[in-house]
């Protein structure tokens, strides 16, 4: 990707209509870059809706990205279960394709009290099978796992990081408020770099040439995220990471998934042009 772009996890709440189309209008009007659709209910939208969201995407500039549904484990202890979050998977990154989005991001797994290796091998099987179905079809979205908030679920940064680099066509989604909750740590200029450059180590500078990152302020516990806080509302040291990220000429997407949507997006947007 040519440069950052930031945007917000759905339709902006200035936005005149909940539907995708108006947010796609007012994200170009407020004079950010991206949009995350949020088919976290489920995926609601037929082929020719795709392809009309396609359209207005293009036609404002948008770049446009999607989340999965939240009804995924691909660690379930039942068969039909897995194989259910599996498709899940596989028919949001269908629907994206047809609206131009090159990854769709996911909750991959809970650990369900299981070892994380075992857990680790089920999840990289899994997603191996979708990424295969997927490019039989001529389907070149990538799959993005998230870095998750909460010691219960499957989404260490290694664990991401790993997928990422076994399995092609998987890729991270950095989730920094989740790795912070989730660590208690990662909440500094230094910290936000290290974990730029191991992202670069790992999977090389083209991974940083195409991130996608989820940021909000965030309130947790002992057990990690307890529920996402407006930026300035929380300890989240936003400015350090924007200049982290400017610093390491990081390229792609942040998606702001702060309550207040729009306005953090622009707070994100608007710390890092100041840079």
């Amino acid at each position: 990707m040519e440069k950052l772009l930031f945007g917000t996890a759905g339709v902006p709440h200035s936005s005149p209509s909940p539907s995708t189309q108006a947010g796609i209008e007012r994200i170009a009007e407020l004079g950010l870059g991206c949009m995350e659709v949020q088919f976290v209910r489920g995926v609601k939208m037929d082929h020719r809706m795709a392809r009309e969201v396609g359209e207005v995407a293009r036609k404002r500039e948008v770049k446009l990205t999607a989340h999965a549904p939240y009804f995924i484990n691909l660690n379930a202890e039942e068969r039909e279960k897995v194989i259910a979050s599996r498709d899940r998977v596989i028919q949001t990154a269908r629907i994206a394709s047809l609206f131009g989005a090159e990854s769709i991001v996911f909750h991959a797994a809970f650990y369900l009290g299981d070892e994380p290796a075992a857990v680790y091998g089920k999840v990289k099987g899994i997603l191996e099978e979708a990424v295969e179905l997927l490019r039989a079809e001529g389907n070149r979205v990538l799959l993005r796992p998230e870095v998750m908030g909460k010691g219960s679920q499957f989404g260490t940064v290694e664990e991401v990081l790993s997928l990422s680099a076994e399995v092609k066509g998987i890729a991270p989604c950095l989730d920094f408020a989740h790795w912070h909750a989730r660590t208690g740590r990662f909440n500094s200029y230094d910290e936000f770099v290290s974990l730029l450059r191991q992202v670069e180590d790992r999977l090389g500078r083209k991974a940083l040439d195409d991130v996608h990152i989820h940021v909000s302020g965030i309130e947790y516990g002992k057990g990690g995220e307890i529920k996402h806080l407006n930026l300035k509302q929380s300890d989240f040291r936003y400015e350090e990471l924007v200049r982290a990220l400017k610093d390491v000429g990081a390229k792609g997407l942040v998606i702001c998934e702060s309550p207040n949507l729009e306005a953090d997006a622009l707070l994100l947007q608007q710390a890092y042009s100041s840079l």
